[in-house]
């Protein structure tokens, strides 16, 4: 018996080219620019399994699943089907590969042509695909295929404009099924449905799978909606994939500090559970230029700090965030010496520097409302690298900031962990060197 994995993905990596048209080619001083959807992930799923993939929108889970079908191409990478090598498929080959493999859509009422009635939508990739000895066997697996998904014979003659919302996702996951694949990949399938409906959804597709015995890829935003189908979990943060367990694991004792947000983001109806939620501030990073070393580092709630560090987390993560806000050049002396005019008097650089440490540090941390006391070794370096920058010398204030806020998490791309029977993370708090430098707030984790 073959142990080789329905689907596996290895380094796959999906760039686009922004600005890569006519008028850049005529003009070579407008930047053709990369954007970086999916950078190097590998991944497997065993047959007759589900694995979810979770995660942020934006954090590239959609153009992973169109590289898995090859409707996208994959920049770099490999994507193996039954160990054959799809991004090395003819056309011809890709085609026929479509009916082992199967995409139900988040939108089924764009996804659906709204020109055919539900029996031609069942019929016609049952006709390209081979399947069925004539019209009349292609009907009839249409009218057991609505049945199957809980519609009626009633609802063939139907245009997708007749139907609800999970109506219509129903007819969506028939047409998934209407080649008997043996992969599907649903991506998003219930996230525009209402909650009751999406209860349907779920159990309907939990049902198909072990009636037809399908592999699943499911694609979500909400870790609360995987936890009810899936076995394992893969999460996915800015083009990479930071942790992959199971469903139960990923729950119970999430090891990377992403994965642990959005399990303490789950609402619960339990009115004693008095775990902490944690809360992410800031936006995600842009794959144009995504960040160095770890690329969560720049939003993580335990990014590491020196081993000679007191300070407390509050206060590093603000230093490490002030740092990154002169670099991108959003800390402005000359705005801010213009501000203070204005409420009267002259004031002198010495002013003005306090009054940024006071917006960007004290005040405008990584919370809405909390400050923070920024103890006076600390206050010294940020006062001595913002008279820097009112100087008018930000790579100076640049270098004296690094000099004293570095973090192993912004420098060094961390390594795979494995942390248990096939769970893996990407964190650098998973080092021998590092253990024991977060608390987790959630209480249910033991680190």
């Amino acid at each position: 018996m073959s142990t080789e994995p329905l689907l596996r993905l290895e380094g796959v990596t999906k760039h686009f080219l922004q600005n890569d048209d006519l008028l850049s080619r005529l003009r070579p001083d407008r930047e053709v620019t990369t954007v970086r959807a999916v950078d190097g992930v590998d991944l497997s799923v065993e047959e007759g399994t589900t694995l979810g993939l979770v995660g942020e929108s934006g954090c590239g889970k959609s153009t992973l699943a169109e590289t898995v079908l090859q409707l996208l191409e994959a920049t770099e990478g490999a994507v193996y089907y039954r160990g054959e090598d799809l991004t090395e498929y003819t056309d011809a080959q890709r085609r026929a590969f479509r009916s082992e493999a199967q995409m139900i859509f988040q939108d089924p009422f764009s996804s659906l042509n709204p020109r055919y009635t539900v029996e031609r939508t069942l019929v016609e990739p049952m006709a390209v695909h081979g399947i069925g000895d004539s019209r009349a066997d292609r009907a009839d697996r249409a009218a057991e295929l609505v049945e199957r998904v809980g519609l009626g014979a009633e609802h063939l003659d139907r245009h997708p404009h007749e139907f609800s919302g999970g109506q219509r996702q129903r007819v969506a996951i028939a047409r998934a099924l209407a080649v008997e694949p043996n992969l599907v990949v649903a991506d998003e399938p219930v996230s525009a449905l209402d909650v009751s409906v999406q209860a349907q959804i779920l159990n309907l597709l939990r049902e198909l799978r072990a009636e037809m015995d399908l592999t699943i890829l499911f694609i979500s935003h909400d870790l609360s909606v995987v936890r009810q189908i899936c076995d394992e979990v893969a999460v996915m943060y800015l083009g990479q994939v930071v942790e992959r367990a199971t469903t139960e694991a990923v729950f119970e004792d999430p090891q990377h500090p992403y994965t642990e947000v959005l399990v303490s983001s789950i609402p619960t109806p339990d009115p004693t559970d008095d775990r902490e939620k944690i809360t992410l501030t800031g936006d995600v990073p842009t794959p144009i230029d995504p960040p160095s070393g770890c690329r969560f580092h720049t939003r993580c709630p335990a990014v590491i700090a020196p081993d000679d560090w007191d300070h407390g987390q509050d206060v590093w993560r603000r230093a490490l965030r002030f740092k990154e806000l002169v670099a991108d050049g959003d800390v402005r002396p000359a705005a801010m010496r213009e501000q203070l005019a204005a409420g009267g008097g002259s004031p002198d650089d010495d002013d003005v520097a306090e009054a940024l440490l006071e917006e960007h540090v004290v005040e405008g941390g990584l919370t809405d409302s909390d400050t923070v006391s920024v103890p006076g070794p600390v206050r010294e370096v940020l006062l001595e690298a913002l008279s820097m920058l009112v100087d008018g010398d930000r790579a100076a204030a640049q270098d004296r900031l690094d000099e004293a806020f570095s973090s192993v998490c912004e420098s060094q791309i961390p390594a795979h962990y494995e942390v248990g029977d096939g769970h893996t993370a990407v964190c650098h708090l998973l080092d021998d060197d590092h253990a024991g430098d977060w608390d987790s707030p959630l209480a249910s984790v033991d680190r």
